[in-house]
């Protein structure tokens, strides 16, 4: 089966990895402490903040804004369940926006329409690798007094007029599961500019230990001393995975160029095919594409997608309205609430897209589409 994702490991991964195992740290270590410099570097940040996982990111982000109950954030249906769900279990009301109806990504005006006095946050996601106008919506949040979160689990390396997706918002979180552009095989990562969120952040992901003298309520107990101001939780990235996401860092920029020949033959291949809709782009983006997500129209995307399965070619679809889900239905969400969206879901599919990926493998998952719709 051709994989829809998949990561490339190399030699000098390995050798990272070795010598991690080799080392007298295995978590905690100076290999963290790499990581996020190398992180920093390839995000524009002043600081990274490395966690387990994508998810950990999302839920680490939100507690250094210190949303609870009473507070709301505005964000996008049309992402992996995470993106709200880290949100809801800090207590606040997440409030979804529709999406535009040709990038996926949320919509400026629909995010700006469900602002309200309790707003706090608004999340936006770079659906696929394309960045949702960042600069915009920082400016939208600030306008109202709320935090811009970029949750940027596909794009890492992307670009928006100019800038690294991770030097626009006021917290951008980051994942390296090995589908992702880049993979510490689980991990993720918090980069912000501003000290006291990295603080806020540093402390969430280590239980809320409070180590610094100067910072505890009662110092005198000893040098062993260590005191838990606000809870938190161990998301704490091990220098095993830390080393081999720095060294995977160095080829960061061959796996964007490689993704975007892919992106390309794709669209060669596929665009005069009647319909179907390629990925929209924005002309101030230069995509680090994580998805390739092709639309099929007229109610054939079943048909499209069982076919490629039945050819050993793995695809997939993402997402699901966030709010589809149960455990939002039983909060009172309903379906409808996002048109745009749902007509997204209902034509989507991810054809196979990773930097390892063959040009014959391409033409082949071409070949089936249009067979199957008969172009």
């Amino acid at each position: 089966m051709l994989p829809y994702g998949r990561q490339s490991i190399d030699e000098d991964d390995v050798a990272a990895v070795v010598a991690a195992l080799r080392s007298d740290w295995l978590t905690t270590g100076p290999a963290v402490d790499r990581f996020e410099d190398a992180i920093r570097a390839a995000t524009g940040s002043r600081a990274a903040v490395a966690v387990t996982s994508g998810t950990a990111a999302l839920h680490v982000a939100y507690a250094a804004t210190g949303i609870g109950p009473g507070d709301e954030v505005v964000t996008t249906p049309l992402t992996f369940v995470a993106t709200a769900a880290t949100a809801a279990l800090q207590g606040a009301r997440v409030v979804f926006a529709d999406v535009e109806p040709d990038t996926g990504n949320l919509d400026l005006a629909a995010a700006e329409a469900a602002f309200t006095e309790r707003t706090r946050v608004v999340t936006t996601v770079d659906y696929a690798g394309l960045p949702a106008e960042p600069e915009r919506f920082r400016d939208l949040a600030h306008a109202h007094g709320a935090l811009f979160v970029e949750d940027a689990a596909h794009s890492i390396g992307s670009t928006w007029d100019g800038l690294p997706v991770g030097s626009i918002a006021d917290l951008t979180t980051l994942s390296f599961f090995p589908t992702k552009n880049l993979t510490t095989a689980e991990g993720g990562a918090v980069v912000t500019d501003d000290a006291a969120l990295e603080a806020r952040a540093r402390g969430f992901k280590n239980h809320g230990l409070v180590r610094d003298r100067d910072a505890q309520r009662w110092p005198d107990e000893g040098p062993w001393h260590q005191e838990v101001h606000a809870f938190g939780l161990n998301y704490r990235l091990p220098d095993v995975l830390a080393a081999l996401g720095t060294s995977q860092l160095t080829r960061l920029a061959a796996f964007k160029a490689r993704r975007a020949e892919v992106h390309a033959r794709y669209d060669e291949g596929l665009a005069d095919v009647p319909g179907l809709l390629t990925p929209a782009r924005r002309d101030a983006a230069d995509p680090a594409w994580h998805l390739y997500p092709l639309r099929v129209l007229d109610g054939r995307r079943r048909e499209v997608f069982d076919a490629l399965r039945a050819a050993g070619i793995g695809v997939q679809v993402n997402y699901i309205p966030a709010y589809w889900h149960p455990v939002f239905a039983d909060l009172g969400y309903r379906r409808g609430l996002c048109p745009n969206a749902e007509a997204y879901y209902a034509q989507e599919i991810s054809l196979p897209l990773f930097a390892d990926l063959r040009d014959d493998d391409v033409d082949r998952v071409v070949e089936v589409v249009r067979a199957t719709l008969g172009a």
